[in-house]
């Protein structure tokens, strides 16, 4: 294998070992929750609608890994890439409404896509039951750390020096991470050339490799390799910033106007799961969400629990739905 071919591969290699390690939970007693109705008694397997290794994936791990001790079933995560996730969150749509299959989501997915992509193929709203919100984080802008590029600064002198030159890779069109690459040129003259991925895993792989010069992604993608020093944070996108993330100026610290953009991963159920089952699996994520390992990985990811009723999620979920439609008709940025 010649050098240079080796290298994806080994930057896959290292996004694959941070992930892993993300992952190695210590045993800790969990607060079981007995059976309602004979429910659950099969496993329950949970969507992730972008390939393994990015913040999607990981965080479907993070707590599928412990769920079983608290609900006494086995919880799976299936992969289903593409399309900005559109395809995986369209399959649990048209899934059977029975509890035993579950979306691990998004705001790009939810917010986002219904507006940016002509047919998404699913209704945020009409579609899917919210279960519970996992986190709220920023996202992240990495360059390796070899990269001649130190602070924001030199990107943002860079990209204006030669327009379209720069490179930045996001998990996909439509995700949270593309609008704030159309944002920063539309509102602030930072124009980049987007190289859209299948999830974020691919996307570090090749920021890794050389093949791009930035990395827009959420902070659980990047936590491992950021505190392992294979990559550098040059800015994050909200104040809620802690770990390793916690001294990173923010694009609004730094002058950039529109620039704010929250992300947030939750949990939803087709549209027509029975209320009680869904309850249950309120119940069931929140103890696990409230665990203190899993509480801690997800703060050292750069996120904080939310683990929030279904009821408030979908309060959060229709403010997002307004505000990001706004903001993608505003943009005029489309998806194919």
């Amino acid at each position: 294998m010649s050098s240079a071919s080796r290298v994806p591969h080994l930057a896959r290699l290292a996004i694959a070992a941070a992930w892993l390690a993300a992952l190695a939970l210590p045993p800790a007693s969990a607060d079981p929750l007995p059976a309602r109705n004979g429910f659950p008694s099969q496993t329950v397997k949970f969507i992730s609608p972008f390939p393994p290794g990015g913040g999607n994936d990981a965080t479907a791990r993070l707590v599928t890994t412990r769920l079983p001790e608290i609900m006494g079933q086995a919880a799976v995560v299936d992969n289903r890439g593409g399309a900005g996730g559109n395809i995986g969150a369209k399959a649990v749509a048209e899934s059977r409404p029975d509890g035993y299959t579950v979306l691990t989501s998004q705001v790009s997915i939810m917010a986002v896509n219904p507006v940016l992509y002509a047919s998404a193929g699913f209704d945020p709203v009409k579609n899917f039951v919210p279960i519970t919100q996992i986190n709220a984080a920023p996202l992240a802008l990495v360059v390796d750390a070899n990269s001649a590029l130190k602070r924001f600064a030199d990107l943002a002198a860079k990209a204006r020096a030669a327009p379209g030159k720069v490179t930045y890779a996001t998990p996909g069109n439509g995700t949270l991470s593309h609008l704030v690459g159309v944002v920063l040129a539309k509102d602030n003259g930072i124009g980049m050339t987007h190289v859209p991925y299948k999830g974020a895993g691919p996307a570090l792989a090749d920021l890794l490799g050389g093949q791009v010069d930035v990395l827009v992604t959420s902070t659980a993608s990047v936590a491992g390799l950021v505190q392992s020093g294979k990559l550098r944070v040059l800015a994050v996108t909200s104040p809620r910033r802690i770990g390793v993330f916690a001294k990173v100026p923010t694009l609004e610290e730094l002058g950039y106007a529109g620039a704010r953009f929250e992300d947030w991963y939750g949990f939803f159920a087709p549209a027509g799961t029975p209320p009680e089952r869904v309850a249950y699996l309120n119940e069931a994520i929140v103890r696990t969400l409230h665990l203190p390992e899993v509480t801690k990985l997800v703060n050292d990811g750069g996120s904080e629990v939310v683990a929030n009723s279904s009821e408030a999620f979908a309060v959060q979920l229709k403010q997002d739905i307004d505000r990001w439609s706004r903001i993608v008709k505003l943009s005029g940025a489309k998806a194919d």
